[in-house]
């Protein structure tokens, strides 16, 4: 899991942003990017997606609707908003609801975006870590059911 490029998501209705983005950020990480809601619903449910960052203001399906449909599909990837309006209901709706890791300002500066991304993957990993060792714990405690029952069988 070391070596692997970060994939990360970038929904934003204005193609400009879409290009800055991908301009930006295409060389350190596996970047997607979607125009709408919808497009990226659909680019989940297609490509392992560890960290997906979109715009608050967007026609059709707000930022946190998107997320809100985004944990439906996949909880795991971690989730950042980014708004250009202090536009606090929003956000309050977007942490209570979109279950979001952070939020930045629009326009994003790079260093603090890539900042966000980097705390974003160190949490993702943790979690990732938490579910596989709880996985291993659960066919442990299988097979120890198992052999129990087999000796008080026996």
């Amino acid at each position: 899991m070391e070596n692997k490029k970060i994939s990360i998501l970038y929904v934003d209705d204005e193609e400009n942003n879409l290009f800055s983005f991908r301009a930006t950020f295409r060389l350190k990480y596996n970047v997607f990017t979607a125009i709408s809601g919808a497009k990226a619903i659909e680019l989940v449910k297609s490509n392992p997606i560890d960290i997906i960052i979109t715009d608050q203001r967007m026609p059709e399906m707000t930022g946190v609707e998107f997320l809100e449909e985004i944990i439906k599909i996949d909880a795991a990837p971690m989730r950042i908003l980014l708004t250009g309006y202090a536009d606090m209901a929003a956000v309050v709706d977007a942490v209570n609801k979109g279950k979001i890791f952070h939020y930045l300002n629009k326009p994003w500066s790079e260093t603090e975006l890539d900042q966000t991304i980097q705390r974003a993957y160190e949490v993702y990993t943790e979690r990732q870590k938490i579910i596989e060792t709880n996985a291993q714990l659960e066919t442990s405690n299988d097979q120890l059911e198992f052999m129990l029952r087999q000796k008080l069988l026996s």
